[in-house]
């Protein structure tokens, strides 16, 4: 393929320079070899993707190194073509000169979200498949991918959000899944007049009982405060990053059903009012 293009090139310089017949082919044979040369590219990108993926590269540099090499390599095409065409070399030098400056001036935010996204592969704050939580404008969500000028993420409920990349450099971001762990924890409050020992060996139980909260780790129950209503217990356990929210919800059903079944009652805010009698001489 890479011959044809050479023998295709061979040929434009060829035909005759002057007449519009020979401009005419010459714009002919540009377009097929950029048909041809866009096919080549992307068999190119296939097999330097082959290689990143044999040498173990990480998924974020990855998609990085292919946005560069494919931009780069069709812009080498389109003025190899534009100078077989008849375009004077020097003239397509100023032309994307002026169109450099024109674009810098014009792409201000591209250019932060370029130096941004080198910024994200060399520092990497998170990478693909990381669930980050961008605090600037609340977005959140899977990385799917890393490139140029945006990064991808994929929420929980299958939407896909396109964030530029000087947003994730320019705010907090929290990496939820940087560690293989993660401390669960979870409050829970108890009326005054239940017993309070009582509920904290339920407790005890209920993290001995899970299988998915880890057995080496140090958990602790206390208590965590005295509200107007309740007495607030606490629950802090370990538990495997990927399990973290399902162990949660199941660690919550669990302990209203325990509760329950052994009379510790969970109360809900109460307000009492007292009326008494009015004097009859406020009555009169």
């Amino acid at each position: 393929m890479l011959d044809l293009i050479q023998g295709a090139l061979f040929w434009i310089g060829k035909i005759p320079q002057d007449g519009l017949l020979g401009f005419l082919f010459r714009l002919i044979l540009a377009l097929i070899v950029y048909a041809i040369g866009t096919k080549v590219i992307a068999w190119l990108c296939r097999i330097v993707r082959k290689h990143l993926l044999k040498y173990g590269t990480d998924e974020a540099a990855k998609s990085f190194v292919m946005s560069i090499l494919k931009i780069s390599l069709h812009i080498l095409l389109i003025m190899t073509l534009a100078a077989q065409v008849g375009v004077d070399r020097t003239s397509i030098a100023t032309v994307l000169a002026s169109a450099g400056v024109a674009v810098s001036l014009a792409l201000k935010d591209g250019l932060s979200n370029f130096a941004s996204g080198l910024i994200i592969m060399f520092l990497r704050p998170f990478s693909v498949g990381d669930y980050i939580i961008e605090h600037g404008e609340n977005n959140e969500g899977t990385v799917e991918k890393i490139e140029l000028y945006y990064t991808t993420l994929a929420t929980t409920d299958s939407r896909r959000v396109v964030i530029p990349n000087s947003l994730l450099t320019g705010n907090c971001i929290t990496n939820v899944t940087a560690a293989d762990k993660r401390r669960l924890e979870i409050k829970v409050g108890i009326s005054y007049d239940s017993n309070l020992q009582k509920a904290k060996d339920i407790l005890r139980e209920l993290i001995q009982e899970d299988p998915e909260l880890m057995d080496q780790e140090e958990s602790q129950i206390y208590v965590d405060s005295l509200g107007e209503s309740s007495v607030v217990l606490g629950l802090k356990s370990w538990v495997k990053t990927e399990e973290f929210w399902n162990t949660k919800w199941r660690m919550n059903e669990r302990i209203k059903e325990a509760f329950d079944a052994n009379g510790i009652q969970i109360p809900y805010p109460q307000l009492d009012l007292r009326i008494r009698d009015i004097p009859k001489e406020i009555k009169r």
